[in-house]
């Protein structure tokens, strides 16, 4: 299949990483109290955690792919901006200070409660000892996951997640039924398409503002927008980039495959006069995931761990 037609090569793997992992529920890491080690010039990591059975799909865990997700600190207070720092640990103590730049920037940062409201997309600055920090405002009481989204310098796409706790009176929110139109700053943003789980499937957002097609979409880290899916029962993550090429509008286009069946939330960023606004809508899938196939008895299975039908980031 043509690459303009794929999701990206990340969410590729991820769909496939996803397809056979996604009964693993606990998060895997370091115990707590660490104290956090020594900065080392670091890129590739030199060996993957001492996880065992299957791998968990990207977001669930603290440490992958020979990396690990270490937060400064876990506590916040609710409506109060406090910076949030944290750094990228490798397997032999280290601490990773070169990444690659992907879509513009060397590390992504996304954060949502974990009843699915309250999202951010971050991007935090790296000093010279590796440690990214961030200002952060967290609305209200609760759970919040935090994904960590980056490439080492001759490393492994990862994606790391960890929670931050918000003390006070929480009121979880629902989003049961499926919600295809989201307003925000007189914005209306539309989204078309079904999600199928373990198929691809064209997912179309259209832009309008009072009532009209916003056809001079600005680009924001290089694309017309980034849509963040994460599915609702454990914030398992998927980040996909539009088909389209950067600019015009109203529609942005999204080939997406998510791999079970279940409800998702999703979060377009799009950029339009200067600013960059945040769709949010809620879908369930339709169908069912196909059965896994039976391996020949007449030659031994293989698999495959890689996509080659788009790009990274």
């Amino acid at each position: 299949m043509n690459t303009a037609t794929k999701v990206t090569a990340y969410a590729g793997v991820l769909a496939i990483v996803f397809g056979g992992a996604w009964a693993a529920g606990a998060v895997v890491g370091p115990s707590g109290g660490e104290s956090a080690p020594a900065a080392m010039d670091h890129g590739a990591a030199q060996s993957t955690p001492s996880n065992t059975g299957d791998k968990l799909p990207p977001g669930l865990s603290v440490a992958e792919n020979g990396y690990v997700l270490k937060p400064l600190r876990t506590t916040a207070t609710a409506g109060e901006q406090q910076p949030f720092q944290f750094t990228i640990g490798t397997a032999d103590g280290g601490t990773v200070t070169k990444f690659d730049v992907e879509h513009e920037k060397r590390l992504h940062l996304v954060l949502v409660r974990r009843d699915g409201s309250g999202f951010q997309h971050v991007h935090p600055e790296m000093a010279a000892d590796g440690t990214w920090s961030v200002p952060l405002t967290l609305p209200a009481a609760g759970s919040y996951r935090v994904f960590a989204d980056f490439k080492p310098e001759n490393g492994t796409k990862t994606t790391l997640g960890t929670d931050i706790q918000v003390s006070g009176s929480y009121e979880p929110k629902q989003y049961d039924t499926d919600t295809r139109e989201s307003t925000v700053d007189g914005y209306t943003v539309r989204l078309d398409g079904e999600l199928k789980p373990g198929a691809e499937s064209l997912v179309t957002t259209t832009v309008t503002k009072d009532g009209k097609p916003v056809t001079d979409l600005q680009p924001y880290l290089g694309a017309n927008g980034h849509l963040v899916a994460l599915r609702s029962a454990d914030l398992a993550y998927l980040h996909v980039h539009p088909m389209d090429a950067p600019g015009a509008g109203p529609e942005v286009k999204f080939m997406v495959e998510v791999p079970t069946s279940g409800r998702y939330r999703l979060y377009l960023d799009f950029q339009h006069e200067g600013k960059v606004r945040t769709a949010e809508f809620s879908l369930g899938t339709t169908g069912s995931a196909p059965a896994p196939s039976t391996p020949s008895t007449s030659a031994p299975a293989t698999t495959s761990s890689e996509n080659h039908g788009g790009h990274g980031g």
